[in-house]
């Protein structure tokens, strides 16, 4: 246990030092931007970025995985702001950390395990495609200085790894921040600067109870919102954490990131700070940077915290075309540009779910419903498929007598097909039906086998079922009628 946190906090201690530097810088105006959304002073948050960023490095169960306030959740947070104030707000984050902390402990994390391949890709590929669009505002209407900025922090995002010696030990998108931002302040360039988003707070973060009446009132107001964080909230993070997961070809524990986030919200709602989660965009950076243990987290949080408090004067003159640049960057990194290439070679059912995923996501913003719409088509294309492996056979081994040989799955999908392979009509003083191949799932399959048992006996054939399988049996004979007295003295006219 100790060498295991000695190697997830020190490992790489220089790598998550400078990454976490780097991330903290992206951190600021993407905080600023989401508080804006949600309605409420930019310190909102920019305290909740520093707090779940430092609470997450200690109780996540991911790694080098980014958490802070984000956009997907501020976008659920507008009406309640707007109707009832910040109090609630930071209520409905407070019972947004307990419902996930909840969902942690009652191991909801496990059910990723229900995620297709495809869905995680099409979610990856919507948020790609809403990072980039997100920095679109940045580069309309603006002089071609914005343009040529950007082009310069692409050029050295990309180039800069390219320089011996010096190319691999800092991380590019580090460069692009500090050259950018020297160009614009040493040739006097007027552009837009991370000081014109809002102003930065000059105050360490304090607890800050919410002012709200302790009543059930209270509590029906923030639950529709708390609940849709925290499922919001989960979804990003334990999808990031699986995406982070990839990259470094490592693995982590759902359950735990789950109370992991419960409790960093908890902390962000009592220092005054709004509900967070995971960010795929700034996990990516962290990442991309050598960020790998807790360590580059914590260092984010508390690089965002000491920067935005003590050193917002030089934070402002941080241009935006050059964390636009950095973004861009990510988008093209997160984008899954083999799925594209591969639309037509995977199965046609797996390419539908993972553009179904990104279109539903990108156009409701929406995360939650965008990976609901892929597992539902992912579910019933998988129904679909097993419901037609289903074979049965028949043979005559002697006069009066039929034998049907049952291999496959009977369930929902499958149950029609199961009935349907069998004749009726044909008569026959005995029937074997020999199951040893095939599983009864469901009610709907073990009233299937009802049906044909049932419908044989009323055509005066003996029914003879042989081979079931334990976990078979026990769904029949718990639930089956078929070999149920009072069914048998109705089918015999007593």
């Amino acid at each position: 246990m100790y060498e295991q946190l000695s190697r997830e906090w020190f490992g790489n201690t220089r790598g998550d030092l400078i990454s976490g530097l780097v991330v903290a810088l992206a951190l600021i105006p993407e905080a600023i931007a989401f508080s804006i959304i949600a309605g409420v002073d930019p310190k909102v948050g920019l305290y909740a970025s520093f707090c779940i960023a430092v609470v997450i490095a200690f109780t996540g169960g991911r790694p080098g995985m980014i958490s802070a306030a984000t956009g997907a959740m501020a976008l659920l947070m507008v009406t309640l702001v707007r109707e009832h104030g910040l109090q609630y707000l930071l209520a409905a984050t407070l019972l947004t950390g307990l419902l996930q902390i909840i969902a942690g402990y009652i191991r909801l994390g496990s059910l990723m395990r229900f995620v297709s391949r495809s869905v995680v890709t099409g979610f990856v590929n919507a948020l790609a495609i809403l990072i980039f669009m997100a920095q679109l505002p940045e580069l309309m209407d603006v002089t071609w200085h914005v343009y040529a900025l950007t082009a310069l922090g692409l050029a050295l995002i990309y180039g800069f790894p390219y320089l011996p010696i010096i190319g691999r030990s800092i991380p590019s998108p580090l460069v692009c921040i500090l050259v950018v931002t020297a160009v614009v302040v040493v040739l006097g360039i007027d552009v837009r600067t991370v000081g014109d988003l809002g102003e930065l707070p000059d105050t360490l973060p304090i607890f800050l109870w919410p002012d709200v009446p302790l009543t059930m009132e209270t509590l029906w107001i923030i639950l529709p919102y708390s609940a849709s964080l925290a499922v919001v909230g989960l979804l990003e993070s334990l999808m990031t954490a699986t995406i982070v997961d990839d990259f470094t070809d490592t693995s982590s524990d759902k359950n735990v990131e789950c109370r992991g986030q419960g409790i960093a919200n908890v902390c962000s709602g009592l220092i005054g700070g709004m509900a967070g989660c995971a960010m795929i965009g700034q996990s990516v950076i962290n990442v991309k940077s050598g960020g790998r243990g807790r360590l580059s987290t914590f260092a984010a949080g508390l690089f965002l915290l000491i920067m935005v408090v003590f050193l917002s004067e030089w934070l402002s003159v941080i241009p935006m075309a050059a964390l636009v640049a950095v973004m861009i960057m990510v988008s093209i990194g997160t984008f899954s540009w083999d799925s594209v290439i591969q639309l037509k070679s995977h199965p046609p059912s797996s390419s539908v779910v993972m553009l179904s995923t990104v279109v539903v996501v990108v156009f409701t913003h929406n995360l939650a419903i965008g990976v609901f719409v892929g597992v539902l088509l992912a579910a019933l294309f998988f129904a679909n498929k097993v419901g037609r492996i289903l074979l049965v056979r028949s043979a005559q081994p002697s006069e009066g007598t039929r034998r049907y040989e049952v291999e496959g799955q009977v369930f929902f999908a499958s149950a029609d097909s199961f009935i349907a392979a069998f004749d009726f009509k044909e008569v026959n003083t005995r029937v074997v039906i020999d199951v040893h191949r095939a599983h009864f799932w469901d009610l709907t399959a073990v009233g299937a086998l009802d049906k044909v048992v049932m419908k044989f006996r009323r055509e005066g054939a003996e029914v003879e079922l042989i081979g079931m399988n334990e976990a078979s049996r026990t769904i029949v004979d718990r639930f089956g009628t078929h070999d149920k007295a009072d069914v048998e003295q109705i089918l015999a006219g007593h």
